[in-house]
């Protein structure tokens, strides 16, 4: 009996020592326990990715330009043939082109009325690349903000619990702080990667800027050689 009851003994201490496994937690969990804050946070994340692989493909797109293109523009000019150079920069859907295009209709007129034309086509240009790019640096300042929101809602409603019940348990509120803090941590991760993909557009954006005032001031210089 007795060496029955040190086994027992034995065994229980075994089990009462025995590490705990954790619970596995998955991603899609933790999400879902942020409550309905977690609906608005979504939706920005959806529109942030929409707007920013939109912007790229049309950035991009507007990026591509034969690097030939100017060489071809030039000899056309120095000859005299300004429909073909027309034609070419007409049929390249490049805004690049549509800017020498605006300079080779306006060939004849002085050379301030050609480069103030060609500016004008180019803010247009520039307009079209950077449109609804100001949704993503909305979306980077918004997005903390919603997430605090709801971590602060939440922060409310477990000390309004606590107030009520007059329960103070430590798990409860570690727990409860927890599952808050991840609206504000969803929300600065949104608002990082908004903020990190406006930046980066930007950059593009400014590329195809630079190659379109440098492709201007090359067709100007052009317009003053001699003519063969």
């Amino acid at each position: 009996m007795t060496a029955w009851l040190l086994q027992a003994t034995d065994t229980l201490v075994r089990a009462a020592q025995a590490p705990v496994t954790p619970k596995a937690v998955h991603l899609w969990d933790i999400l879902r326990s942020g409550g309905p804050i977690m609906i608005p946070l979504s939706l920005l994340f959806a529109t942030a990715l929409f707007f920013f692989f939109e912007r790229n493909i049309a950035i991009r797109r507007a990026a591509r330009l034969e690097d030939n293109f100017m060489p071809i523009i030039r000899d056309h000019i120095i000859s005299g043939n300004i429909a073909a150079a027309r034609g070419i920069a007409r049929n390249t859907n490049n805004p690049v082109a549509r800017v020498i295009d605006k300079g080779i209709q306006r060939i004849g007129k002085p050379i301030d009325a050609i480069e103030r034309s060609m500016e004008n086509v180019a803010n247009i240009e520039m307009y079209n690349l950077e449109r609804n790019l100001s949704v993503l640096s909305v979306i980077s300042r918004a997005a903390p903000i919603f997430g605090f929101i709801g971590t602060l809602a939440g922060l409310m409603q477990l000390f309004f619990d606590i107030n009520t019940t007059g329960e103070f348990v430590l798990n409860t509120i570690a727990g409860g702080l927890y599952v808050k803090l991840v609206t504000s941590i969803t929300g600065l991760f949104i608002g990082l990667l908004s903020f990190l993909g406006h930046s980066y557009l930007q950059t593009q954006i400014d590329r195809t800027a630079n190659k379109m005032e440098v492709a201007a001031a090359d067709f100007l210089d052009i317009l003053q050689e001699p003519t063969k």
